[in-house]
């Protein structure tokens, strides 16, 4: 199980090739790839940065990814989050679960983004054609997050 927290690019091959490791009790492998977009609340946005407390970002991810292998039988997890200015279409985050079964990877990788979007300390700033802003958790993340306090291990 791993966490990165990293300025650096990540290469999404390498780390789906590592969720399976040569396991062959490995069935499935599920990943997301979250990118900087072009818009977000119908405003034109031109850049990304994301800052984070060193030590307690990564904490929190590893208490999500603990959340998670306590519900799903995992095999390995991969969480990536990049920090600093990114571009638009530059990847910004990975994670990654592998399981013997395609539905705990599945729901596993899901689980894992919904909490990781409102319970992460990062803080991302949205540099725009009128200025930056600062960019909370919505309201649909965090009803994506609490459905998962109302669904059975």
């Amino acid at each position: 199980m791993t966490v990165r927290v990293q300025y650096k690019a990540f290469d999404s091959g390498q780390l789906i090739d590592s969720l399976r490791a040569n396991d062959p009790s490995v069935g499935a492998v599920v990943n997301f790839i979250g990118y900087v977009r072009d818009i977000n609340a119908g405003q034109e946005v031109a850049s990304l940065f994301l800052e984070h407390y060193p030590g307690m970002t990564e904490r929190s991810l590893q208490k999500i990814i603990d959340n998670a292998k306590a519900r799903w039988p995992l095999k390995a997890v991969q969480i990536v989050h990049r920090i600093g200015q990114l571009s638009v279409t530059d990847p910004v985050v990975f994670v990654g679960v592998s399981s013997q079964h395609r539905h705990a990877a599945f729901e596993a990788c899901a689980f894992i983004m919904d909490y990781l979007k409102t319970d992460a300390p990062l803080w991302k700033r949205e540099d725009t054609g009128v200025g930056a802003r600062w960019v909370d958790a919505r309201d649909s993340d965090r009803s994506a997050a609490e459905r998962w306090a109302n669904t059975p291990r």
